[in-house]
């Protein structure tokens, strides 16, 4: 089974998070199959970039959402790409 869950990158106490699709069985930080995203909870406010419709894709393949990367997505709303 697939789930769509956070994976900690950084040095210590300066966390970073990935956004990964990943075995429900697999450790923390383990081979993912794909990143869709990151998640910077250290900026104010906090900084996310997803891939909307990759997690589409892979929630329709059964994946699972995680609590924490469910509650991203409820609150995400994507930043309007600057006008050259």
């Amino acid at each position: 089974m697939l789930t769509i869950r956070l994976s900690r990158v950084g040095a210590r106490k300066q966390p970073h998070y990935r956004v990964v699709v990943i075995e429900k069985a697999r450790a923390r930080n383990g081979r993912s199959v794909e990143i869709v995203g990151t998640y910077n909870p250290r900026t104010n406010p906090a900084s996310v970039d997803l891939k909307r419709e990759r997690i589409d894709y892979w929630v329709s393949k059964g994946a699972q959402l995680s609590e924490r990367v469910s509650k991203l997505l409820s609150g995400y709303k994507p930043q309007a790409a600057p006008a050259a």
